[in-house]
């Protein structure tokens, strides 16, 4: 892999070593498009992670992205929400998801810059809310063939619910469901959020809402990351990839 130790898993040094924070502040003086070009460097907030998506914003642009990047096998991505990171894109960024018009591919491990937080992180996130004036994600209820997505509705929202979200344990087959009010509607998503899933298994209780949630979260919930999951048998599902405090 391009910059990195024989180890993969060993702790990946960014190739500019920089102030998250100053990233933030140079792309508000100007305006910026996201480098597309194989082996373009680029640095992101971390949104959510996973072994299968990894949603970030880019600072020089301000743009959520969705970056498949190369885990090792069996192997828990080590970056989380709000880390900022240097990323590499691969040489073929395979941008021909309809159902992901954000999604690029990275040539080899995130390295992590830093942490971002305080008022420019609160001010970055309030400026990404989306608001409930159609269905959310562009289509009504839980999914949708994957052969009706064009490619021009995006595939990630960040909502501020308008009920308090609600943590569940399904009894049935021990999944994680968050419940939220998104305006007139009541909203159940599934989470692929392991920190929320790990609140419900410390707290050892099947719902959570409200003060305990707070506390087994670590924070107040504000914020709700939603997107389009990969096509699972035919069908792409909204689903919550995180659930994100103020900042």
């Amino acid at each position: 892999m391009t910059g990195e130790t024989a180890d993969p898993i060993a702790r990946r040094s960014p190739h500019t070593a920089t102030d998250p924070a100053r990233l933030l502040r140079r792309s508000s003086r100007r305006r910026e498009k996201i480098p597309t070009a194989g082996g373009s460097t680029l640095h992101l907030l971390v949104l959510s992670s996973t072994t299968e998506d990894t949603t970030v914003v880019d600072l020089a642009t301000r743009t959520v992205l969705r970056v498949r990047v190369p885990w090792p096998p069996d192997y828990e991505p080590d970056i989380t929400t709000f880390d900022v990171v240097e990323v590499t894109v691969a040489d073929d960024p395979e941008r021909d998801d309809l159902a992901q018009p954000e999604a690029t591919t990275a040539a080899d491990l995130p390295r992590h810059v830093g942490t971002l937080k305080g008022r420019q992180l609160r001010k970055l996130l309030r400026r990404m809310v989306a608001g409930p004036d159609g269905p959310l994600l562009g289509f009504p209820g839980p999914s949708a063939p994957y052969w009706e997505f064009r490619g021009f509705r995006p595939s990630v929202a960040l909502i501020e619910p308008t009920r308090s979200p609600q943590l569940i344990r399904r009894q049935a087959d021990g999944s994680t469901w968050v419940r939220f009010g998104w305006d007139r509607d009541d909203v159940w998503l599934p989470v692929e959020d392991r920190h929320a899933a790990r609140a419900l298994d410390a707290a050892r209780r099947e719902r959570l809402s409200g003060k305990s949630l707070s506390a087994a979260l670590g924070f107040a919930p504000q914020y709700l990351l939603v997107t389009v999951s990969p096509p699972r048998d035919g069908h792409c599902y909204k689903v919550c990839a995180a659930i994100l405090p103020r900042g």
